[in-house]
């Protein structure tokens, strides 16, 4: 296997995932992984315990292989049979998980102890700006620290590639563009057709929105990448086996399931689209990119300690807009979250679609202001050092 060619003063970053959730956790990790690469020069190897759901997200990796080079990271293959390695200038547990023992003891045997970070889960919470950057646990001489993402000042901000909204704004300015990449997914939008992308976990309340729109009578065109909504969207229209390719026609409502894609590729899908329906942590962050409006699936915890983290987001993203366009978009979110009816509130939420349409475009030129996560991270590391 060829080996990278090494840069000097080049630092060594290790991030360690392990998937939880079939794609958040990884979509994340291997974001971040790339751009340190990319824009800031680093090497980074990225740990991962399950490499076949990391597959669906790059389709270039081999399940065989222990060690492996992928658009410029060093991938390995997290195993029980834990191999020992000298530990990185840089680790990041991301998500909280936990380090082998082993690579614990290799943090601890450096001359100079690693910086050594806890990548949390995404959240709008008051709480996370006043800890994000505290000391948490210490393991010997090695200090780990609290690195939170986040919507304010004060947080690490959220992951954002370089010219990544200009990108976007050239491609939606570019009615070719968007045509040529929706055939290419076998896409054929028909004239007239709001355009709907549905990434979300199972929910009961998604056969009263489906209602709704089959009875619009503005055509819908409903794109569905595999996943575990398929069930609920199989159900609704009473067919069994769902895979990509499959086109369903009802009424007003076109839904078509896609395949799953690769991260570049559900970028482009996000601003192609007038309204999109995500769920977890990188779709969420990656719709709000997009400038359209969107719906959130928050993922389940238990206690339904997940609704306060929706409310927190509510309450920062509602922030500008009109008291009935506020009320329309809160009601839909909770609705949504709480698998409940959703046909009244979608009716709510069109009527206010002009002010909804500019505000989640001012929205995201807001959080476009603050500091990439990826710029944060390599910022907390110099002023450590």
């Amino acid at each position: 296997m060829p080996e990278m060619p090494q840069m000097k003063n080049r630092r060594r970053w290790d991030i360690f995932c392990t998937v939880v959730d079939n794609f958040g956790d990884i979509g994340v990790t291997w974001r971040l992984a790339r751009q340190l690469v990319a824009e800031h020069a680093m090497d980074v190897r990225l740990w991962v315990d399950d490499l076949r759901a990391f597959e669906r997200l790059c389709p270039a990796i081999d399940l065989n292989l222990s060690q492996q080079w992928q658009e410029g990271v060093e991938v390995r293959h997290w195993t029980a049979d834990w191999q020992p390695t000298d530990a990185a200038d840089v680790v990041i547990a991301a998500f909280a998980c936990q380090l082998p023992s082993a690579y614990m003891e290799a943090m601890a045997a450096r001359e100079k102890p690693p910086l050594w970070l806890n990548l949390d889960y995404l959240s709008a919470e008051d709480w996370v700006v006043g800890c994000h950057g505290l000391p948490s646990v210490k393991y010997k001489n090695v200090q780990k620290f609290f690195f939170f993402p986040g919507f304010q000042k004060g947080t690490g901000g959220l992951l954002r590639e370089s010219g990544l909204l200009e990108r976007r704004r050239q491609f939606q300015q570019d009615p070719e563009a968007q045509r040529a990449f929706l055939q290419g997914l076998g896409i054929d939008r028909a004239q007239g057709a709001q355009l709907i992308s549905l990434f979300a976990y199972e929910n009961a309340g998604l056969a009263s929105w489906l209602d709704v729109l089959a009875a619009d009578s503005v055509p819908t065109h409903l794109l569905v990448p595999e996943g575990r909504i398929l069930g609920d969207v199989e159900r609704w229209l009473g067919v069994e086996g769902l895979a990509a390719g499959a086109v369903h026609v009802r009424e007003s409502l076109t839904v078509q399931v896609l395949p799953f894609v690769r991260q570049d590729q559900y970028d482009h899908l996000l601003w192609c689209c007038d309204f999109n329906a995500v769920r977890g942590e990188d779709s969420f962050v990656r719709a709000q990119w997009a400038g359209r409006p969107l719906l959130w699936h928050i993922y389940r915890q238990d206690e339904d300690i997940h609704l306060d983290k929706l409310e927190a987001f509510l309450t920062l993203y509602t922030k500008g807009l009109s008291a009935p366009a506020r009320e329309a978009i809160s009601g839909l979110w909770q609705e949504w979250n709480a698998g409940h009816d959703m046909s009244d509130h979608w009716a709510t939420t069109r009527k206010h679609w002009p002010e909804l349409q500019k505000h989640a475009e001012a929205w995201c030129l807001e959080q476009a202001l603050q500091a990439d996560l990826a710029a944060a991270l390599v910022q907390f590391y110099l002023n450590w050092i």
